[in-house]
């Protein structure tokens, strides 16, 4: 196995950073981070950046001290309160870091003699790491994160950052934010990094006649009624969840109790944002709309692969539509999480940490839960998928199954207990399928310390399911982050095929569908 040392290096200049304002330390974690801690939701994220340049460690150091440990969350440590009129109670707790402890180098030569770097390629060897590293808790004494530099040349990057960073100290919108706000564009080394937006539309002005305010009050009362309708019915899914609600045993369920402690696998597949928008654009969607579709044709294609192996005269895996071997019904949902905070698009975490204590929607772990079936079969016409998908996604559009179930990780455990609460989460978890999420990145190119971001690729493990996709875009690509327990899922890769080969015939459909339509679409068309 590939020996580990600490990063050592001088400071040294750079671009002026972002001013990181501390905020009150001492303070309890939220219910949502204290769950983040509990054994059977003891999550962490991964996150992968490729470079295009070798690291320089002095300079990562360097930049780390500027920035990232002048966050509060990355300067302070989880404490046990165990003085609290209601029993265990988890604060933070400001201390001294070392970044020695936190900057981790591997070394690839072969000084312990078993070879390993150098019986793999660059690409499995780096598979490897990583996977291992989810298989080590994270050390509670210090701050709850360690950055890995692993400078190997691999098939999309000359060199990658890896973060490991545990769930309670933020969610991905924040930590993309913070990200952003460390690194600088790589035409501009002065200037911060820039998200797109949402595209609001403007409001009409003028008289209202009487005839449209009967059809706007009509329309009103239907859309309290269908709201009300989806939030019940989704409320009662849950429930029944809970109680005894399972997605069908497949090949990419993971054990029925959820206990599975395997190390993760992590692998990913870039593809071209543009052609996403193209779809998007030519089908009158939203990208996670696309997302979802594209998600729900590769595990579809991934299902009927698997279903079909021990099957006599396989047909060979083509373009063209196969012969189903899929069950007639499979019972499969993702869990989906939402970004709660109420403003549009990531915010600027250097303003956001600006504002101290008072930046009460910014950091965190500000995310809701929603549950969305997949429809699984072989269709005739790929464009299905994206119909279903975009049905299914305005309907919980209309649903306030999120809101409730984030209110209900802040109150559930006042009311029942943490162990209660938990066990509740992880229920829902174990029950469904698989995890799905979509985190809006930077527009253009950026640079972490001054090295080039060839890609973005986050990823988290220590939930039940067995299988997480994570969609991320960066300039005018999107990473597809796939995380499996390998013991389920062996093959990751052959599923990254499939997704990536479901956009390409999507595209191909849309391309025949709508010839006129292409990929010409604005940054703000894309949410």
């Amino acid at each position: 196995m590939a020996a580990v040392t600490a990063a050592n290096g001088k400071s040294s200049g750079g671009a002026k950073s972002a001013d990181f304002t501390a905020v009150e330390i001492g303070e309890a974690l939220s219910p949502t981070a204290s769950l983040f801690h509990s054994p059977k939701l003891n999550c962490c994220i991964i996150a992968v950046l490729g470079s295009k340049t070798a690291i320089d460690p002095a300079l990562v150091k360097s930049g780390l001290e500027r920035t990232l440990i002048r966050h509060p969350r990355f300067s302070s440590r989880m404490v046990v309160d165990d003085h609290g009129c209601r029993g265990r109670k988890l604060r933070w707790e400001k201390t001294m870091v070392e970044l020695d402890d936190h900057i981790i180098i591997p070394t690839l030569d072969d000084d312990d003699g078993d070879g390993e770097f150098f019986t793999t390629s660059p690409d499995s060897f780096v598979e490897d790491y990583i996977s291992r590293l989810s298989t080590f808790p994270m050390d509670v004494t210090r701050p709850l994160w360690e950055l890995h530099i692993l400078n190997v040349k691999t098939r999309d990057a000359e060199s990658l950052f890896v973060f490991k960073i545990h769930h309670s100290i933020g969610d991905g919108a924040s930590l993309i934010s913070l990200l952003l706000a460390c690194a600088r564009k790589s035409s501009d080394p002065n200037a911060l990094p820039s998200v797109p937006v949402k595209n609001r539309r403007a409001r009409r002005q003028g008289v209202v006649s009487a005839s449209g305010f009967c059809w706007s009050l009509v329309w009103l009362i239907w859309a309290v009624v269908r709201l009300v309708w989806n939030t019940v019915v989704d409320v009662l899914l849950v429930n029944a969840t809970v109680l005894f609600l399972r997605d069908t045993r497949t090949p990419i369920k993971g054990p029925a109790t959820g206990e599975g402690r395997n190390g993760k696998r992590f692998v990913h597949r870039t593809v071209s944002l543009g052609d996403i928008k193209m779809v998007k654009n030519a089908m009158n969607m939203t990208v996670n709309d696309v997302l979802l579709g594209v998600t729900e044709a590769g595990i579809s294609r991934y299902l009927n692969r698997k279903y079909g192996e021990n099957q006599k005269n396989e047909e060979k895996q083509s373009n063209q539509i196969q012969k189903s071997h899929l069950p007639s019904t499979i019972r499969l949902r993702a869990c989906i999480m939402v970004n709660m905070r109420p403003t549009a698009g990531i915010q600027d975490m250097a303003k956001l940490m600006a504002k101290g204590p008072k930046a009460k929607w910014g950091w965190g772990n500000w995310i809701g839960n929603m549950m969305i079936p997949l429809t699984i079969a072989l269709r005739d016409d790929p464009l299905d998928y994206l119909w279903s998908a975009k049905a299914t996604m305005d309907r919980k559009k209309h649903s306030l199954e999120p809101i409730l179930e984030f209110i209900g990780a802040r109150i559930l455990p006042k009311v029942f207990g943490a162990k209660a609460t938990v066990g509740i989460f992880h229920k829902i978890l174990s029950n469904t399928t698989l995890a799905f999420s979509n985190v809006v990145g930077p527009i253009e190119e950026i640079s972490l310390y001054g090295h080039p971001i060839a890609y973005i690729a986050p990823s988290v493990y220590g939930h039940p399911h067995a299988l997480t996709i994570h969609f991320q875009s960066y300039c005018n690509m999107m990473t597809i982050s796939v995380a499996v327990d390998p013991e389920v899922i062996p093959d990751p890769h052959v599923l990254c095929d499939e997704l990536e080969q479901s956009l390409r015939i999507m595209k191909e459909a849309v391309t025949l569908k709508f010839p006129k339509k292409g990929p010409n679409v604005g940054w703000k068309e894309i949410l």
